[in-house]
């Protein structure tokens, strides 16, 4: 892999990470179409953990407050709490299923640009409908509600569909509001991509060399800064102008690559 391909993959990763168009579609897409092909997949993987560090430096005061709280605030245990059951889920599928999804959906396209397409008109509707919100703050979900925007998480497994547009969309159908969806799946992607960093890490190190892994840190470090800058801004976007723009950028991408793949590309 040539530089300018891990720094291109790794800001393409940080951009797309938090916004409900699936990071790890455009990121495998773009790799069909550059020609690159990492060792089991293991680049595009451990660079999310980049995008994700973004959340943590963005978040650090809260989530730090919310460390030192839990020997005496039940609140911030019942947080705790609601994340880790909401990750549950996804950590069973994930290793249950884990040669499968690297196996066999990573190296689908055809699957990636469907799966872009039904998604992008998934947000459309949803962006249609008119909810009535019941929980308006991320740091307060129920355990129960956490652990079905969990099941909600495990459709990600299909790269295409999107962790982030599968949680919004099931804490929107669940009552959650725009903004607080949008940040319970912020925090609920700490455990769950560090999770599959740790995993995915654990199950291809022997089959890493120099070259990969400096693959690896360039895509790792462009995602982190790229991540910073949508970790920042997406919110107000979303409290602004909803989840449309991102149906039909998913309906775009995945329209193209279809286009490009009958046409042998």
């Amino acid at each position: 892999m040539e530089i300018w391909q891990a720094v291109f993959l790794g800001v393409l990763e940080g951009l797309t990470e938090f916004i409900p168009v699936s990071s790890t579609g455009h990121v495998l897409l773009a790799s069909h179409f550059l020609g690159v092909r990492s060792p089991g997949r293991t680049f595009e993987v451990l660079i999310q953990l980049g995008a994700i560090l973004a959340i943590l430096a963005v978040y650090f005061t809260r989530l730090w407050q919310t460390a030192l709280a839990l020997p005496h605030d039940g609140e911030a245990r019942r947080f705790v709490a609601a994340i880790l059951v909401a990750f549950l889920p996804a950590a069973v599928a994930g290793a249950s299923l884990h040669g499968f999804i690297k196996g066999v959906l990573f190296e689908t396209p055809m699957l990636i640009c469907i799966m872009l397409i039904l998604g992008g008109f998934v947000l459309l509707a949803v962006d249609r409908m008119i909810f009535k919100p019941r929980f308006l703050d991320a740091m307060q979900f129920p355990p129960g509600l956490a652990f079905k925007i969990g099941l909600f998480q495990t459709l990600a497994m299909i790269p295409g569909v999107s962790r982030s547009g599968a949680t919004i969309v099931g804490g929107l159908l669940l009552g959650a509001d725009k903004r607080s969806a949008a940040e319970f799946s912020f925090f609920l992607a700490i455990p769950t991509m560090a999770g599959a960093f740790a995993y995915d890490l654990y199950k291809n190190w022997a089959t890493l060399d120099v070259a990969d892994t400096q693959a690896i840190v360039i895509g790792f470090i462009t995602a982190f800064v790229a991540g910073l800058f949508v970790v920042r801004v997406l919110l107000d976007f979303v409290s602004r102008h909803g989840y449309a723009p991102f149906g039909w950028w998913r309906i775009l991408v995945g329209s193209a690559g279809l286009i490009a793949l009958s046409l042998g590309a």
